[in-house]
């Protein structure tokens, strides 16, 4: 079996304006920048999610798209968007509810990419592997290996490759 790809991210910096609930919360021009900017490394590393599994917030929606731009405009061709799904655990729930979200995806997926929320994300990163520890910031990406079928994986199972965090 192929190694797949992991990509934990974490959505890119969020305005907080006043009266707006924390799931309506936007990006700011920085948020959308970076998460372009996010797009363009991914496809330079060539880690194009085939599942995407994102928080229904407004600023990790916002995240994706962003993505999936920079990744449009460095690949220069068109090539097939990723299903999404868009998941509140990923909104409210944990490290574990990340990894158990991961178990339940379909083995034809190399590459699956959830878009998240600190802390579940960072703490997602460290169970996969112990020796990453360390929080994501803002706009940053953790891209773990795995070799093995989506049901199996689990704490101590995914490697970190390396980890990225987009400034525009």
């Amino acid at each position: 079996m192929s190694e797949r790809r992991i990509l934990l991210v974490r959505h890119a910096k969020a305005d907080r304006p006043e009266g707006v609930g924390d799931v309506d919360r936007p990006l700011t021009a920085r948020g959308h920048a970076d998460a372009g900017a996010i797009g363009a490394w991914l496809a330079h590393r060539d880690y194009r999610p085939d599942l995407v599994i994102c928080s229904p917030s407004k600023r990790t929606r916002q995240t994706w798209h962003g993505i999936a731009l920079g990744l449009a405009d460095a690949a220069g061709e068109q090539a097939p968007a990723p299903e999404v799904d868009y998941r509140d655990e990923v909104y409210d729930g944990e490290g574990t509810d990340l990894i158990d979200l991961i178990q339940g995806v379909d083995d034809v997926v190399n590459t699956v990419m959830i878009i998240g929320h600190n802390p579940s994300v960072s703490e997602a990163s460290e169970l996969f592997d112990p020796a990453s520890a360390g929080d994501l910031r803002t706009s940053g990406v953790a891209a773990h290996a795995y070799a093995g079928e989506w049901d199996e994986c689990g704490p101590g199972t995914a490697p970190l490759l390396e980890t990225h965090t987009a400034r525009g």
